[in-house]
């Protein structure tokens, strides 16, 4: 194997929703060899079926507050003033170190500190690109009514995508949508160009 297939990349995904970015999450991750998911944290309760360490970490307001002044996050947010949800600095830079390549999707406040976390971390650094998946504001509209979202709810999320597609400037790399197999073929070309960056 080569150093070019065998070097771990972590690939940060961003964009509004309904913008297929959880799609292409789990496709990199069930049909390319060497990928897993971070596993991220959240104050909120498990819904039936989830699994602790498995879908999240599930933390109770106090242990998400204690690992928040330990420093652990990378990043983490309020969601919807109700909930936190953040990324542990071990569920990443760990699987990362040991040769692991990963793939999350958060929204662009998170990109902004995985960033911060990069500009401070070699590690990160060298290993990691940031991808935005950038969707007209029509497309987006009509693939959110197709989920059968309520109209108020709709307007919430395009009012909050105007604000994402202001960002996309600030990522290594843009997907401009169009059909799923096409966005997944981009983000496997993508994959390969921070792969043989960091390698070099």
């Amino acid at each position: 194997m080569t150093t070019t297939t065998t070097t771990p990349v972590l690939l940060v995904l961003a964009g509004p929703a309904g913008s297929g970015k959880t799609t292409l999450c789990e496709r990199m991750v069930a049909e390319v060899p060497g990928f897993s998911r971070i596993v991220t944290t959240t104050t909120r309760e498990p819904r039936p079926g989830e699994v602790n360490g498995v879908h999240y970490h599930f933390f109770s307001p106090d242990e998400f507050d204690a690992k928040v002044a330990a420093g652990e996050f990378l990043e983490w947010a309020w969601v919807h003033r109700k909930n936190r949800y953040g990324t542990l600095a071990s569920s990443v830079l760990d699987p990362l170190a040991a040769g692991q390549s990963l793939v999350i999707n958060v929204d662009v406040q998170g990109v902004e500190n995985f960033r911060r976390a990069a500009a401070a971390n070699p590690l990160l650094a060298r290993h990691m690109g940031t991808v935005f998946i950038d969707v007209p504001i029509a497309v987006l509209r009509e693939r959110l009514g197709g989920r059968g979202e309520a109209e108020v709810e709709i307007e919430r999320r395009m009012v909050t995508a105007a604000t994402e597609l202001a960002e996309r400037a600030k990522f290594d790399f843009v997907i401009e949508s169009r059909s799923r197999d096409e966005d997944f073929a981009r983000l496997r070309e993508i994959c390969d160009a921070v792969r043989q960056r960091a390698a070099g």
